[in-house]
């Protein structure tokens, strides 16, 4: 196996109760040619001060960015490796992550980015479940519907994402899924079975908390690469996240005796969205269909 350098970028902003551990996952990695930058917004918590800790094992940056995506670009566009990828602060790479992840470049040298399979993890580090819709490539999927993809657990090759113009700075939700789409356009993106990240979990967290602003990026987002105005992938992420809202003023709002029949209103509301979601999988087969 060739052992080609490979950067790893973590955006990084008031991350201090996390960072420790995305840090560790980093260097602990068992691949023997790696450069690790973080690229820091100013934070003002314990981050720099953890970072501090492994002095000269990392690069690191502390300046105001305009954002996550100004911040991993300027990380990947600092970097020296012929692979490069992201793990925020609040994520890991699993053991081997990075082995495995140049194995696959190996196997697929074309590929503008390799992706493995993840784990969900909670605020405190556990694993609660492997990531649930990781998938080999499905061209339609990717582009109408969904982003299947967990972003922990990919892998780009650098030359490919400095082709396709870099991540979309004016993207806060989407970023990663609108690359994603531009590389297996141009490139093509291989799968691999191996587990090579986790995503935190936890209510605070940029996509947990995104609402009604992220189902309006998504769409736009979408919009630029399929032509339609609200495409499937919009409804999709649009429903669920209208749904837990519902569910949410629902079980909030209903006094104590009328909790049991809001949570079962909430539920059907659950199913109905369900087959909706259904429904417009099917569509956005037919649709992509006619589109080639």
């Amino acid at each position: 196996m060739n052992q080609p350098l490979v950067t790893i970028v973590t955006p990084s902003y008031n991350q201090g109760d996390f960072i420790r551990a995305t840090i560790e996952s980093v260097l602990s990695q068992d691949y023997p040619n790696i450069e690790y930058i973080i690229m820091d917004g100013g934070s003002t918590d314990q981050t720099a001060s953890v970072a501090a800790e492994y002095a000269g094992r990392l690069t690191w940056i502390s300046e105001k960015d305009r954002g996550q995506s100004h911040a991993i670009n300027k990380g990947f566009q600092m970097a020296r490796g012929e692979i490069v990828a992201w793990i925020n602060s609040d994520d890991i790479l699993l053991p081997g992550a990075v082995t495995a992840a140049v194995k696959a470049f190996d196997q697929a040298p074309d590929a503008g980015a390799i992706y493995g399979e993840g784990y969900l993890m909670d605020r405190e580090g556990r694993f609660t479940r492997r990531f649930p819709y990781t998938e080999p490539l499905t061209m339609w999927k990717l582009v109408y519907l969904s982003d299947y993809i967990l972003q922990q657990a990919t892998f780009f090759r650098r030359a490919a994402v400095k082709e396709v113009g870099w991540l979309d700075e004016n993207l806060h939700y989407t970023m990663d899924w609108d690359l994603l789409i531009k590389l297996a356009k141009r490139y093509g993106l291989y799968y691999t079975p191996d587990f090579l990240g986790a995503l935190r979990e936890y209510p605070e967290a940029k996509s947990s908390a995104g609402g009604d602003a992220r189902v309006e990026e998504i769409r736009k987002m979408l919009e630029r690469h399929t032509g339609l105005k609200r495409a499937p992938g919009y409804w999709t992420y649009g429903f669920d996240t209208w749904q837990r809202a519902w569910r949410y003023q629902l079980e909030r709002a209903s006094p104590r005796w009328l909790r049991l029949p809001a949570i079962a209103v909430s539920w059907c509301l659950r199913a109905a969205t369900t087959v909706l979601i259904i429904g417009i999988m099917v569509r956005a087969r037919l649709v992509y269909r006619n589109a080639v």
